[in-house]
């Protein structure tokens, strides 16, 4: 009988100890996870018999309780197959199926002590998400994490779309290279950033978007982050090989950990087609379902705002007075205006009628409480307290005047990175919010943060953004966060955090530009996490334009601007040039008013990351469809197919193309607009100009209305 067991125990490790493997449910992805001859898990995917990730390294360096990544033994697998579907509060689809294998692997280490913990895979048609797994157990309660060893062994020299790894800033603009090129670019590519803290060794950040010499499409990065730092990847350019490289604390750690817990998923993208990188939805699926119970106060939002007339080479301010060494206990009454304040009761009343009498729901005042003449760059704690306005901005009388126009003011907190600051003052914020009519709050982190030597990126920030946006459900207030942790798909667990800008957006058009490529590859990086407040919208796109002199241009064609409404999904979205600018251009501004937030369908036509991108998508609820389409500097003509508009029935689209003279550096303001007919069976080849863009609504209309309109 002894032997007998002996030789069922043996026999058990020897069947751990072999390769499991699991397959997505089409089959065409195949995971292989393994123990190496140290204990050293292990893992590799392929994708169509081709390798995507070849074998690399899996686990944890501890700073307090030893090593996490070698001498283990596979003590239980587990399998099992999800497929159902969930419905977004707001998304890019009215439903979402969920379908994955996965594979649960317990690890355990005998020395130094009797611990053990998870990984666990699950394997979707469009690619693979893992994460670590820390149950609650005697021998393994707290720990410090000196780094994360996860590796991403790639198959290639791939082509690459990246930025810098940097603690504190997303903001860079990108740089499309091979992977083993990156440390001779990585210099030129770290531009100057108002709060940067660039990692020194050879990195980039995610979502990391690559394309491989036998046309793979491969995505790198993370879903679910909470209680941990935000990952940005090494890059070992000789040996083809990234790894984790985990934000650091104040003090050099990389995170504390508490069992029971467990990492955020490590999420991999894979496909042969780059349209349906931008249709995954594995990083959605991947985070947690909405614990909220009311969520009927979750709604999309279309604004305009005081806002890019401050970047447009000082056409007003942000601060009130002259001053230049103020403190929250001043009396701004005694301060000498400097007669250049936009956020004054006079010019949002202006706004709000704009917005009233062009179906927006909501202003954007920025500048509007005290403590902006001296905050930037000075790394003080109490900047401000966001309840005390400016003399020249009555809360009251705007909050009734806003209220009898069906709009609502859109509250803005510049917490100047003072996250201390912000928390102590935070409910009082959000209760003065309630009690005079805010419903959303744009929040900013400019500069370094305080505490002092934490990072944007770092675990303790990570937690206070989601605490943010936890207590604003509190108040039923909806979160735009801006110079935050990029997002990785939490907006589904806090649908109140409806977008984040974390990434160079709009405003940098007026700081030296962004290159025509720049919105070819942010839905393939950026937004692979979550909605992005880009801040779209801009007509006049010559800078120089306005008398108080401006060097720089918008480098797109104002139907390009268009297009970026239907491009770059957002349930919040910005009409952000002046509101005079759109009255010059009434037709194309009919655009901006009809397109909708929120979307039954989805349905990405053509798409190559850094060229181009053609997307339609049905609104929620209507029969209106609106189509969208963006190149880089390269001229070329999108394909169209209206496929999948409903059988048998005839539409209205409205046409708004580039000029034939058009290009983003002359003439960018050169458009047409023009009414057809299509139906399903319909195609539209459209030239879009360098730098240019299309856009197309479709609605139902009568036969009288489609009568003697061209057909396509």
């Amino acid at each position: 009988m002894r032997k007998l067991l002996l030789f069922l125990y043996v026999f058990a490790l020897a069947v751990f100890a072999e390769a499991q493997v699991i397959t997505s449910p089409d089959k065409n992805l195949t995971l292989t996870f393994e123990l190496k001859a140290n204990g050293a898990p292990s893992y590799q995917l392929t994708y169509k018999r081709k390798p995507v990730i070849k074998p690399s390294a899996l686990g944890l360096e501890t700073k307090d309780a030893g090593s996490l990544m070698t001498g283990f033994t596979v003590t239980n697998t587990a399998q099992k197959t999800v497929n159902d579907t969930w419905e977004p509060i707001l998304g890019e689809q009215k439903t979402i199926r969920n379908n994955y294998n996965e594979l649960l692997v317990t690890l355990s280490q005998k020395t130094p002590k009797d611990r053990y913990i998870q990984i666990r895979f699950r394997l979707f048609n469009d690619g693979l998400g893992f994460r670590y797994e820390f149950p609650k157990q005697k021998e393994l309660n707290y720990f410090i994490i000196k780094e994360e060893n996860t590796e991403f062994n790639l198959a290639g020299d791939h082509k690459i779309f990246w930025i810098p790894g940097d603690y504190d800033t997303n903001e860079y603009p990108y740089t499309t290279s091979k992977v083993s090129e990156i440390p001779g670019l990585q210099k030129k590519a770290t531009v100057q950033i108002s709060a940067q803290t660039p990692i020194k060794n050879p990195s980039v950040q995610t979502p990391s978007m690559m394309k491989s010499a036998d046309g793979l499409y491969i995505n790198i990065h993370e879903a679910g982050l909470i209680n941990y730092p935000a990952m940005h990847l090494n890059v070992d350019a000789k040996n083809l090989k990234m790894s984790a490289h985990l934000t650091p604390d104040a003090v050099g750690n990389k995170g504390y950990i508490q069992t029971d817990a467990q990492s955020p998923w490590r999420t991999i993208v894979v496909s042969d087609k780059a349209t349906e990188i931008l249709a995954s939805k594995l990083i959605l699926n991947l985070n947690e379902p909405t614990k909220y119970q009311d969520v009927s106060w979750i709604k999309p939002v279309k604004y305009i705002g005081v806002w890019w007339e401050y970047f447009v080479a000082g056409k007003s301010s942000w601060g009130y007075s002259t001053e230049t060494n103020t403190k929250l206990t001043d009396d701004f009454t005694k301060y000498t205006p400097n007669k250049r304040h936009g956020a004054t009761t006079e010019n949002v009343k202006r706004h709000i009628d704009f917005a009233a009498a062009h179906g927006f729901d909501a202003v954007l005042v920025e500048g509007w409480n005290i403590g902006w003449e001296d905050w930037f760059g000075n790394w003080k704690e109490e900047v401000f307290d966001f309840v005390t306005p400016y003399p020249d901005f009555n809360v009251k009388e705007l909050q009734a005047y806003a209220a009898s126009k069906g709009v609502k003011i859109m509250m803005h907190h510049e917490t100047s990175s003072s996250a201390t600051n912000y928390e102590r003052r935070l409910d009082k914020a959000f209760q003065f919010m309630v009690d005079n009519g805010y419903n959303a709050v744009k929040t900013g982190y400019v500069g370094p943060i305080i505490p002092r030597g934490e990072h944007h990126d770092g675990q303790w920030m990570v937690n206070h953004y989601i605490h943010v946006a936890k207590t604003a459900a509190d108040y039923k207030i909806m979160v735009n966060s801006h110079e935050a942790v990029r997002p990785t798909g939490l907006n589904r667990t806090f649908p109140n955090w409806i977008a984040q800008e974390s990434a160079r957006g709009t405003e940098f058009e007026a700081m030296g530009g962004l290159t025509p490529e720049h919105t070819t590859i942010l839905p393939f990086t950026r937004l692979m996490g979550g909605p992005m407040d880009f801040t779209p919208g801009i007509f006049q796109t010559d800078l120089s334009y306005y008398s108080t002199g401006h060097g720089n241009n918008v480098n797109t064609t104002l139907v390009k601007q268009l297009a970026y409404y239907v491009t770059m999904y957002s349930p919040l979205q910005m009409a952000a040039d002046l509101p005079e600018n759109y009255l010059r251009f009434p037709d194309a501004f009919q655009f901006i008013k009809d397109v909708a937030l929120d979307w039954d369908a989805t349905y990405v036509l053509e798409a190559e990351p850094g060229d181009y991108i053609t997307t339609a998508r049905k609104a929620k609820g209507k029969n209106e469809w609106y189509v969208g389409g963006v190149t880089d500097e390269n001229p070329r003509t999108a394909t169209v197919s209206f496929s999948f508009l409903p059988k048998g029935k005839q539409y209205l689209a409205t046409i708004y193309a580039d000029g034939a003279d058009a290009s983003y550096d002359k003439k960018p303001q050169s458009y047409t607009v023009q009414k057809v007919v299509v139906t399903s069976k319909s195609v539209l080849k459209q030239r879009l100009a360098s730098g240019g863009g299309l856009a197309v609504s479709i609605k139902e209309a009568s036969n009288n209305d489609l009568k003697g309109l061209k057909k396509i």
